[in-house]
């Protein structure tokens, strides 16, 4: 995979004039229109010119949102994995044939299982937090 190395060095670069106070009401303003924590990132690097939110305020995004109490209910990543699972069943719905589909949506279950699992051990999701297909899409929505 190509992709670019972050610098070693953990101080903000010296042109950047942002203060760390302005960067997280940025991000704030930004939960508060229902970007995730990833699009906010985006959104601050290419519009506003902060190169590592977490170099500049000393903590990263999704700690930001936490401590101000506007952290998405379920971590991304497992988010993004119960959408493409809700899409893969949707998709299966329409196509029942489509017996690669059907298989690649159980390898995509097996990796949300084992998501939450490693979740509920690090204490991100509740321990009583159970991934169902058929109450999935309302994760999702």
């Amino acid at each position: 995979m190509a992709r670019s190395a972050i610098p070693y060095r953990r101080a903000p670069p010296s042109w950047v004039k942002t203060t760390p106070e302005d960067v997280v009401e940025h991000i704030c303003k930004l939960a508060r229109k229902g970007l995730s924590p990833s699009m906010i990132g985006t959104t601050l690097r290419d519009s506003h010119g902060v190169p590592m939110v977490r170099f500049l305020t000393g903590s990263k995004i999704g700690r930001i949102l936490k401590a101000e109490g506007l952290a998405p209910t379920l971590p991304e990543d497992l988010w993004h994995l119960v959408k493409k699972a809700v899409n893969m069943r949707k998709h299966l719905e329409a196509n029942r044939k489509d017996k690669d589909s059907k298989y690649r949506l159980i390898l995509v279950e097996a990796r949300i299982h084992r998501l939450v699992r490693y979740l509920k051990r690090v204490g991100k999701v509740p321990p009583t937090f159970k991934y169902e297909a058929a109450s999935a899409s309302t994760l999702v929505a």
